[in-house]
């Protein structure tokens, strides 16, 4: 493929396989679309969903899949320790090869757009694709979640970019836009009491005075009684996994904590893992274009 668009929707749903495997199965069944990964929670009670294809095909697969989501999703019926505000709650598109940023917000505008049209579902433009500075920041426009976004819709300054000034019943809102790509990372922590993943959280996020593209909440994972900080890096050039993760670590000593373990949802650049090997391993004069086997091999192909 000459042009390669990645899309990553993210669906208030991780407890009912037959849902995902539905969604999965509508993806798949678009032509030049490649279905990538898929990453469920119970605790979330979400699924990361990633796939990859031209503009067009993408574009089609998307619609398809939230169209699924909303018939298969109720949101008045939905718990689940992550924010949410709709069925297929963010819908971000991401260039990869041969296609910018402007034609990804582009996409995202026109996905939108038949989103409210055909299903009903107002739609926010956020990332790069948003209309106004405040709607940029994907936490603005879900404060308040579900079970607040009737009246919050209501109000003039929080009209969507597309659609009526009202909540689909049973599916919410959407947020839909292009990006970079990011890291969705979390780190789980050997304990029980979430007010300490809230306050590691509150220290390394930017909103808060912490790291630079970082955005992070604390979590409690009901299945296996821990606390998590759930984080999204939005630049990892500039804000690398390892620091984070360093800094929760420090943080975490405070309360007598230790981490369990990291994990990273959906597919992540190598290059994301590559700085972290770098800084750990203490490699000295490391050329990842000559010394990765994959870089080395796509760079002679």
């Amino acid at each position: 493929m000459s042009k390669l668009v990645e899309c990553i929707p993210n669906f208030s749903e991780g407890r009912r396989p037959e849902v995902i495997a539905a969604i999965v199965d509508v993806i798949k069944a678009v032509p030049a679309v490649i279905f990538m990964d898929q990453s469920s929670d119970e605790s979330h009670n979400r699924s990361v969903i990633t796939f990859a294809g031209t503009p067009e095909g993408v574009k089609e697969a998307a619609f398809q899949a939230a169209k699924k989501a909303i018939e298969l999703i109720d949101m008045t019926k939905h718990k689940g320790e992550h924010p949410r505000m709709g069925a297929i709650d963010v819908l971000p598109f991401v260039p990869v090869k041969g296609v910018t940023v402007e034609e990804c917000i582009n996409l995202s505008r026109e996905v939108g757009l038949r989103l409210s049209e055909e299903l009903n579902l107002p739609v926010f433009l956020y990332e790069d694709s948003a209309s106004t500075p405040g709607r940029q920041n994907l936490a603005n426009i879900r404060r308040g979640q579900f079970e607040g976004m009737a009246e919050k819709i209501a109000k003039p300054e929080w009209a969507p970019d597309f659609g009526k000034p009202q909540i689909h019943p049973t599916a919410g809102v959407v947020a839909v836009g292009a990006r970079m790509p990011l890291v969705a990372y979390n780190i789980n922590l050997d304990t029980s009491d979430i007010k300490i993943a809230n306050e590691i959280a509150k220290v390394i996020r930017e909103s808060s005075g912490g790291l630079n593209f970082v955005k992070a909440i604390g979590v409690m994972l009901e299945d296996r009684n821990i606390a998590q900080v759930s984080i999204n890096m939005t630049n990892y050039p500039k804000t690398p996994l390892y620091r984070v993760f360093e800094l929760v670590k420090f943080e975490a000593r405070r309360y007598g904590v230790g981490i369990l373990a990291s994990e990273i949802i959906g597919l992540t650049p190598m290059n994301a893992l590559i700085d972290s090997a770098k800084y750990y391993l203490q490699l000295e004069g490391f050329n990842e274009d000559k010394q990765v086997l994959e870089n080395y091999v796509m760079q002679a192909e």
